[in-house]
Parts: C-alpha cells; sequence; structure tokens
C-alpha cells in the first residue's frame, strides 16, 4: 500500500484540532493536511464526556473560535451545545473531509535526512498499522488519556454493592431515579454533577477531602446579548470577548497580587448563595486561589441545591468503602447506592505517541517547552496547549496562527527544518504547569518542562503572548532554521 504523505499532519479532531484545520487553510492554503483522530466521532472532549450537566467552565466568547462567533444565548454552555458547534465548524469551513476516524497515532519517527515524519497509526478495531509521511505535525490530542480518568485505589471498595463510576466512562443511560449519590471531588466535575443530578436522585452529596475555590457567574452573558442586538455579530463577539479576556486575566492577577481579597470574594460569594446559617467551613480551601483551578457554577446551580437541601456537602477522608457506602474517618457511614468517583483525569501528553528523532527515542520530561508550542531539540512537530487559568481556545487559536506563520516564513527561505533549541544557559528548568492539584502532580515527572524565561516560558498571559505569537519575530535566534541533512546534531531529551 502506497504511504500518503501530507504538509501537515494534525492529531486528534477535537476543538483545537478543527481549528487548527481551519486556521491552515486560511493562512497555508497551499498546504495540504490531514486529520488523524482515534475515535470515531469530532469533538475530543465534548463527545467524550457524557455525565449529567456537562458544560465548560469557561465562557463560550473566549472558548470558542476567533474565527467563528458564538451566538447562543447562553455563554456557560452545555456539552451537547459545545459539540453541535465544533462539528458545525468542521462542516462550514471544510474540515471534515479531511479526517480519518478511528486512526490512533501511536509512533513518529523523524528522519534529518529526509526532513520528514514518519507516521504510523493504528486504524480500526483490528488495529492495523497504516503509515503516513508529512514535513510537520500539529498534535492537538489534549492532555490526558481518552482510555479512563483517574480513581484511587479506595480501602473496601469490593465490598460496596452499589455501582462505582467515573464520569469519564458514564454509562449509557444510567437511571439514578431515587437513588442515593454520593459524588467524591471537589473540582469542576463535581461541582458540575452534583447540582445536575438532584432532578432525578433521592439525594446527592458531595463528598470532599478539601475545599475548593468556587465562584458563580452568569450562564447568560447579559453584556454580550446585548451588543448582539445593536452589533454585527463578528464586532459584537470581538468585544464581548476581549472584555472576558480582561476580566479573566484581571481576576488572575489579583488572585495572585491579593490572594486575600480574591478569599473574601469567594466566601461571599457562598455566603449570599447559602444563606446566613451554611457552614462556610466547606468553601474555605487551605490553599491560595489559582494554586489550583477556580471551579465556575452558573448561577450558583451548587449553591441552590445545598440550601434547598436536595444535596449536601461533607469534608472528610474515606476511610473504606461498606456494602452500603462509604465510612468516613469521622466514623460517620455516607449510604450509597451510586458512588461517581469524580477524582480527576489520568494527564497523557501527546497522547502516548512515542517521538523517535533519527533513530532516538524522546523522552518528553527531559525536554522543554518553548513559547507553549513546541519541544527543545525536536523538529517541525507543535501542540496546541491551551491555558491553565483562562479558556483553552485562546491560546491554541493563538498557536495555529503561529504554525501558520512559520510555515509561510519557511516556504519563503527555502527552509525544510526548524527545531528550538535551548543554548542559554542562564534558563533553568520549572514544572510545566505550576499547579498543586493531584492530576498535575501525579503526572509533572512525565511531562516537558517549562524555562525560567522567555521564549521558554509560559506566562499564562493571553495580551502578552498576542504579541509574541502575533507580532513576534519569528527568527528569534533560538529557533535554528535548516535546509540541508549533512549533520544530525545532538537531540534534547534523546535516551
Amino acid at each position: 500500500m502506497a504511504v500518503e504523505h501530507f504538509d501537515v499532519l494534525i492529531v486528534g479532531a477535537g476543538l483545537s484540532g478543527v481549528g487548527a484545520g481551519v486556521h491552515l487553510q486560511k493562512r497555508c492554503p497551499s498546504k495540504t493536511y490531514v486529520i488523524l483522530e482515534a475515535r470515531e466521532a469530532i469533538g475530543g472532549t465534548w463527545d467524550l464526556f457524557r455525565y449529567p450537566g456537562i458544560r465548560s467552565d469557561s465562557d463560550m466568547y473566549t472558548l470558542g473560535y476567533s474565527f467563528k462567533p458564538w451566538t447562543q444565548a447562553k455563554a456557560i454552555a452545555d456539552g451537547p451545545s459545545i459539540l453541535s458547534y465544533v462539528k458545525q465548524t468542521a462542516k462550514d469551513y471544510g474540515v471534515e473531509p479531511k479526517i480519518r476516524f478511528n486512526h490512533a497515532a501511536k509512533r513518529i519517527s523523524w528522519s534529518s535526512a529526509d526532513s520528514k515524519w514518519t507516521v504510523e497509526a493504528e486504524r480500526g478495531p483490528s488495529k492495523e498499522v497504516v503509515r503516513f509521511t508529512c514535513n510537520f505535525i500539529y498534535n492537538c490530542s489534549g492532555y490526558y488519556n481518552y482510555a479512563g480518568g483517574y480513581t484511587p485505589d479506595f480501602p473496601g471498595v469490593s465490598q460496596f454493592k452499589g455501582q462505582l463510576i467515573h464520569p469519564q466512562k458514564w454509562p449509557e443511560n444510567l437511571d439514578y431515579s431515587g437513588k442515593k449519590v454520593v459524588v467524591i471531588g471537589s473540582g469542576a466535575t463535581a461541582v458540575t454533577l452534583v447540582p445536575s443530578m438532584t432532578d432525578k436522585a433521592a439525594h446527592v452529596t458531595m463528598l470532599q477531602r478539601s475545599p475548593t475555590y468556587i465562584m458563580s457567574l452568569p450562564a447568560e452573558d447579559a453584556i454580550a446579548n446585548f451588543l448582539r442586538k445593536i452589533l454585527p455579530a463578528k464586532v459584537a463577539y470581538i468585544i464581548t470577548r476581549w472584555k472576558n479576556v480582561l476580566m479573566q486575566l484581571f481576576f488572575y492577577k489579583l488572585s495572585k497580587s491579593a490572594p486575600g481579597v480574591v478569599k473574601g470574594m469567594t466566601r461571599h460569594v457562598a455566603r449570599q448563595g447559602l444563606g446566613p446559617d451554611f457552614d462556610l467551613s466547606h468553601f474555605k480551601p487551605r490553599y491560595k486561589p489559582w494554586d489550583q483551578r477556580v471551579c465556575l457554577v452558573p448561577d450558583g446551580d451548587l449553591f441552590k441545591v445545598l440550601k434547598n437541601g436536595s444535596a449536601s456537602i461533607v469534608t472528610d477522608h474515606i476511610e473504606t468503602f461498606t456494602e452500603k457506602g462509604i465510612r468516613l474517618k469521622s466514623g460517620k457511614e455516607l449510604e450509597a447506592d451510586i458512588v461517581v468517583s469524580a477524582t480527576g483525569l489520568s494527564l497523557l501528553a501527546l497522547g502516548g505517541m512515542q517521538i523517535v528523532v533519527d533513530g532516538r527515542n524522546i523522552a518528553l520530561g527531559k525536554t522543554m517547552s518553548y513559547k507553549g508550542m513546541m519541544l527543545s531539540g525536536v523538529p517541525n512537530l507543535a501542540l496546541a496547549l491551551g491555558y491553565t487559568n483562562a479558556s483553552w481556545t485562546l491560546k491554541c487559536d493563538l498557536t495555529s496562527e503561529y504554525l501558520c506563520r512559520l510555515l509561510n516564513h519557511m516556504d519563503r527561505h527555502g527552509y525544510r527544518q526548524c527545531t528550538p533549541r535551548n543554548t542559554d544557559p542562564s534558563v533553568t528548568e520549572v514544572p510545566l504547569i505550576d499547579f498543586s492539584s493531584g492530576y498535575v502532580l501525579r503526572a509533572v515527572e512525565k511531562l516537558p518542562k517549562q524555562g525560567s524565561k522567555a521564549p521558554w516560558k509560559l506566562y499564562q498571559n493571553y495580551a502578552l503572548d498576542i504579541l509574541t505569537l502575533k507580532f513576534g519575530a519569528v527568527a528569534d535566534g533560538t529557533m535554528e532554521f535548516s535546509n540541508t541533512a549533512a549533520a544530525v546534531p545532538a537531540v534534547q531529551g534523546a535516551s
């Protein structure tokens, strides 16, 4: 079978992968490309997760694409609406025919002699190995393992007579009507699930080891809806997008510079939603704001169900599962028919692909992230990595635009190869993600590092990244360009 060749090969047909295809078509129209999608559908996260109430914890005016205005009334959108938006984008912009479904990229191998990648993918249920070649790879596969989430090794779980499920593997048509449900966790998934399950469940208990910072925002953006009535959709979208970007940036900066003020704000929001008699100890985290992600609840829905008694919150540690539920360290027992382990994701960089450069395996943990989108010593490979303190797509849009600038620069100068190289001895390594969340700490050694200063440092700042990625020099002295394969340099991170 002939091996197909493309200028660019994109891995993943989720939110960032579909967006990448559109950017390539608009900015590099002469480039051929293909998207390899491991699953059978477009949408990535928004097709995979099916638990009750699945929604974004970012507003759609910043999570949406820069080129396609979000026009629905709700700013905090549900999963099916986001999935429909991604699918419609793929259809409207002609990306859909470029996608090869049921193609899981497993191994990529770079040849400096040929200045190209060979990509091995497993196709279909039989896992038939198929190969492609390309000049550039853009990995848009996200940051977690699609095969399954993280569930701790709970003591005594084999005794439990009810159902234990993880939100990432939500059973189709699960009937929780009249059931007692315990949701373990206090992150974005838990605070979404709890209010969403109270409509049918007899009672829902949110069991957390420690509290999380929770803020409430209106599900609808009144300013955005007003602007859309009086302005063209594109103009209204741009104004709203920048309004929300600046609000996010301000809140993040305030969290870092005046954490006490933000702590007070979150307690005030909780008190307003829960009433004067509710025990606010469940909403007083031990860490500073944005040491972990701040959770968003639209229209205070979590507070409402806690206040009306259809849900409750318990802060304690699990001693053991029992036949009827969970016994806590305090001695209290929570009865449950269903336990949902909303205990996080298993991080998996680049979808777990094996990376080989000139015959040498690349250990991701020994590479350094360049501008948050490439890896030191790895040629012609970019990755879409969104913000942790703002909407994912804001950074992915910028990364796609920069990739197109990079490709066009290489074409103008006849280069076939570009490789970020750290030659500055004053740059020190720091963790890629500066979070204390368990899902990050479990995987930190396997992730690329970031550097102590530009262009290796992640500033988590959209305005600054616009200057760097949209207007900054492509030939910045750190990116090494080549159109000859006479010498094969040492590869950082090779084993």
